[in-house]
């Protein structure tokens, strides 16, 4: 694996409890090298015709292109949302030495 297959995964799921149990099971699998986890936001959105007003907390997943289909299987699997927001990122550039780290923690 390559750093060029580097991609970052974001995700918003409804509380602290939901992203560190996504986290460790993202971790566990060798889906991602490292999951961040940030401060509860407010997000708004039109849901179904009506003006949605949520409280979520945001999850950067550092991962690769490679892992995707089955990381992205866990979220749907554990994710609490009918319709989980996902998207990727890719990484064209960074410090080296940790996109190495990435890349090695995946290949275990």
């Amino acid at each position: 694996m390559t750093e060029n297959n580097i991609i970052v995964v974001l995700t918003h799921v409804p509380d602290q409890n939901c992203a560190e149990q996504l986290a460790k099971a993202l971790i566990t699998a060798k889906l991602a090298a490292c999951v961040n986890i940030g401060e509860v936001g407010q997000s708004v959105y039109e849901w179904k015709g009506k003006i949605e007003l949520a409280t979520e907390v945001p999850i950067h997943i550092k991962t690769s292109q490679d892992c995707y289909t089955k990381l992205e299987a866990l979220i749907l699997d554990m994710h609490p949302y009918e319709l989980p927001d996902i998207v990727t990122l890719h990484v064209h550039g960074g410090y080296k030495p940790y996109l190495q780290w990435v890349s090695a923690q995946l290949s275990q």
